[in-house]
């Protein structure tokens, strides 16, 4: 069964979230695909208008459609009123934390990827039981072409900006 995404807004029409139906992404491969999926959004002129936490929920909406799983909620920008503190999603923790960036809060990685938003997703681990932490990390302009694509188990959670947030959130 595949995986569907269907992005939702908020009242101030900026992105609020995705519902996912189906199933839930089971690999890093798979939630980088979300991810990709994301950050084109993120993407779309005015959709999001400031770096913003997203986190994985496995609440349902209201009269949900039958395959429906889950939610991928917004949870606050980075920084600011009404950012997460350090540590609010430790218990429970969820399955995968992302930050998404708009155009204006990215740097793109190359010259010719100008406007384009990017994003980070972080599936945190239980190292002590051999269970890595894995991440994933996109960049894509707004026509959809994705200019940057990495996926890694095994991270290390100060090697690079948006991973440490996100870790600091779980913490």
């Amino acid at each position: 069964m595949g995986i569907e995404v269907s992005a939702f807004s908020g009242k101030d029409r900026s992105l609020a979230g995705f519902l996912l139906s189906g199933r839930w992404p089971a690999t890093t491969r798979e939630w980088t695909q979300f991810l990709a999926i994301a950050v084109r959004f993120a993407a779309m002129p005015g959709l999001l208008p400031t770096t913003t936490v997203f986190r994985a929920v496995e609440e349902l909406p209201e009269d949900p459609q039958p395959d429906t799983v889950g939610l991928i909620t917004a949870a606050g920008p980075v920084l600011g009123s009404g950012a997460p503190r350090p540590g609010q999603f430790a218990d429970p923790q969820p399955a995968a934390l992302i930050v998404l960036h708009p155009p204006a809060e990215t740097r793109p990685s190359t010259p010719e990827a100008e406007g384009a938003a990017s994003g980070c997703v972080l599936l945190p681990g239980v190292p002590h039981l051999g269970l890595d932490h894995r991440a994933g990390w996109v960049e894509a302009e707004a026509d959809g072409t994705v200019t940057r694509l990495i996926s890694r188990v095994g991270v290390d959670l100060s090697a690079d900006p948006d991973i440490a947030v996100l870790a600091t959130l779980c913490a």
